[in-house]
């Protein structure tokens, strides 16, 4: 029992969790994304309504939140990749504070440029 919770509270767990999560929210906001490219079928009307729609702040931020998303899984598959096919060498448990800070990172740029 010791053990299973020194296990849960290690990085690499985390970024397992992580990674899974991330994946899985981003398969449930894919058959939006292909509604939302379906209403350019409609007609530029339709597809113009569609775009002044999403123009309210809290679609805003869960744009930033799915490039988060998308950043993080990205990350992690970079992350996992690495480790896979490099020898391994110590720094690469610094690999986790990269692939965070890197998500991070591309979430803030991503909501700079929209506000």
């Amino acid at each position: 029992m010791k053990n299973d919770f020194r296990a849960r509270s290690h990085p690499a767990y985390w970024a397992f969790i992580v990674h899974r999560v991330s994946g899985l929210l981003l398969s449930l906001f894919l058959p939006l994304h292909f509604w939302a490219l379906g209403q350019a079928l409609q007609g530029e009307a339709g597809l113009e309504s569609f775009l002044r729609w999403t123009d309210r702040p809290l679609l805003k931020f869960a744009e930033t939140a799915v490039v988060v998303l998308l950043a993080m899984h990205m990350a992690g598959g970079v992350r996992l990749l690495m480790l896979e096919f490099m020898a391994w060498r110590d720094w690469q448990k610094s690999l986790l504070a990269v692939a965070a800070g890197v998500s991070l990172a591309a979430g803030l740029a991503f909501l700079l440029n929209i506000v």
